[in-house]
């Protein structure tokens, strides 16, 4: 389900295991958590588009568009192994997330609602993302290679021996009441061998126990190969069984683990389910992969893991399987429009500017607003673009200030930049000097700088500037020097 853990936030993604009631009447519900690409590192990220181009060129994906790419990585999620508990109260819808296989379109994702995808797993403790192992191997490099079909009349001239081992004959001499009494010989030789070894006597310490170990699967193998290694003949099968230096002792794997590891095994199946890789990392690094396997089969067939069955089916008996979430009908504190009233658009409002800027649809109205991003951006978002960001975590179009918003993720904040934004700006003039505004008033005709403000964009042509500034300079002096002799010539005397 979608979980709201902040009003301004994306909701939070998670897979309810089971629902829990509290002794004051409250449901819980314990969940594992899933993380969005916001949630982790840039280093991840990278990582994380390698493993999608990969996929891509495996697959043979059909290349999508620049958005398409965009709106991918908000459909991208990141398993983890990570558990908590949280009130039933903040669940907010239901989702659906799947694991990513090559048979899969990755644009059929953005055609569904509410619908998300992962490939990877996210350990929040060590940082890490690492491949599922439950991915689908589907692809040329995963088919059997198979020979080409003999033509007619042409005979196999491979060597059935270097392609198979024989391991039994049923068309041998013996008949099956021959076979049924050299078994029962096996199981006593099984026995009297468990009698005579000091380690298996002490886990089977009655003789019920040790026949009833003698007569696995382990015990049955070994006679049915003695039998076809010496060509089922009784007489030498027997004595293979009892050699000169005592019984032969067969034991599997449930003979070979103590009770200890066993306890370990079945407390890490609870928490690994069959991930046999991190069950022998973690809890049993001293055993073989191919043994917690065996051990694993060996034990399902056990009274135990019968026992464990019918306790895990009373207990989920027990627990709740589904709950009444009411509609949450609290108002939104971002929410800037009340439900009901006109719709408005101030053109002359930053925030409206903003807003505009960072939505898809260019629609000038919506019948609510709400505040997005950190209060002194003053950002806004119309109602389907803040419906887009709750459950996908983003824009639809990548912009600058959805990125400066998801650096504030509780996962990788970006203190640098919200100090940078938090600063006062700071209030400077702009003096020109003495010489600019002599060209200002000089060179009229060309420069005008009421219209080249109007147009920071265009340029000025510096040389045709700086001829008229020489000829208006030229005539003004011209005007001043004859505008000098003709106030001398008025004080020149009469005799003259």
């Amino acid at each position: 389900p979608g979980v709201n853990n902040s009003s301004s936030n994306p909701y939070l993604i998670r897979r309810i295991e089971e629902l829990n009631k509290t002794a004051n009447g409250n449901v819980e519900a314990k969940v594992v958590c899933l993380f969005r690409r916001r949630d982790i590192s840039g280093n991840l990220n990278t990582l994380a588009d390698s493993n999608a181009r990969e996929f891509e060129e495996e697959s043979k994906q059909p290349t999508p568009s620049e958005p398409q790419k965009h709106q991918l990585k908000h459909r991208e999620l990141f398993l983890s192994r990570q558990f908590e508990s949280l009130p039933a109260t903040h669940i907010r819808g239901k989702c659906n997330v799947t694991l990513l296989n090559e048979t899969d379109v990755l644009s059929g994702y953005l055609e569904k609602e509410d619908c998300f995808f992962y490939s990877l797993v996210f350990d929040p403790v060590q940082k890490t993302l690492l491949a599922d192992q439950g991915e689908i191997r589907v692809g040329s490099k995963y088919q059997a290679e198979i020979p080409d079909k003999l033509a007619e009349g042409e005979s196999d001239n491979r060597i059935q021996e270097k392609l198979e081992t024989k391991v039994w004959d049923p068309n041998n001499q013996l008949k099956d009441p021959q076979i049924d009494q050299f078994l029962v010989v096996a199981r006593a030789v099984g026995t009297f061998a468990r009698a005579l070894d000091c380690s298996s006597s002490i886990r089977q310490p009655s003789l019920h126990m040790s026949a009833a170990a003698a007569s696995r699967d382990i015990t049955l193998f070994h006679a049915m190969d003695t039998l076809q290694k010496n060509s089922y003949d009784l007489a030498k099968a027997m004595s293979t069984l009892v050699p000169q230096g005592g019984p032969v002792l067969c034991r599997d794997e449930m003979e070979e683990w103590s009770a200890s590891e066993a306890m370990l095994f079945e407390e890490a199946l609870e928490k690994y389910g069959k991930d046999f890789n991190d069950i022998r990392q973690d809890f049993l690094p001293w055993k073989s992969l191919a043994s917690v396997v065996q051990f694993y089969y060996m034990w399902k067939t056990t009274d135990r893991y019968i026992q464990q069955k019918r306790l895990k089916a009373a207990e989920a008996d027990s627990k709740l399987k589904q709950v009444y979430i009411p509609t949450y009908t609290k108002p939104n504190p971002n929410q800037i429009m009340a439900p009901g009233s006109k719709p408005v658009y101030k053109r002359g409002s930053s925030a409206s500017r903003k807003a505009s800027a960072v939505r898809v649809a260019h629609s000038k109205y919506s019948p609510q607003w709400y505040a997005w991003g950190p209060p002194n951006m003053q950002c806004r978002l119309c109602a389907s673009c803040w419906i887009y960001w709750k459950k996908y975590g983003g824009l639809k179009t990548p912009t600058q200030l959805e990125g400066e918003v998801q650096g504030m993720s509780p996962f990788t904040r970006n203190e640098g930049r919200a100090k940078l934004l938090a600063k006062n700006r700071q209030t400077f003039i702009l003096q020109t000097t003495k010489l600019t505004r002599i060209a200002r008033r000089v060179c009229e005709d060309i420069l005008q700088p009421h219209r080249a403000a109007r147009r920071p964009y265009a340029s000025i042509n510096a040389n045709a500037v700086k001829a008229e500034c020489m000829f208006n300079t030229l005539l003004l002096h011209v005007n001043h020097s004859l505008s000098k002799d003709r106030n001398v010539s008025q004080h020149v005397p009469s005799t003259f």
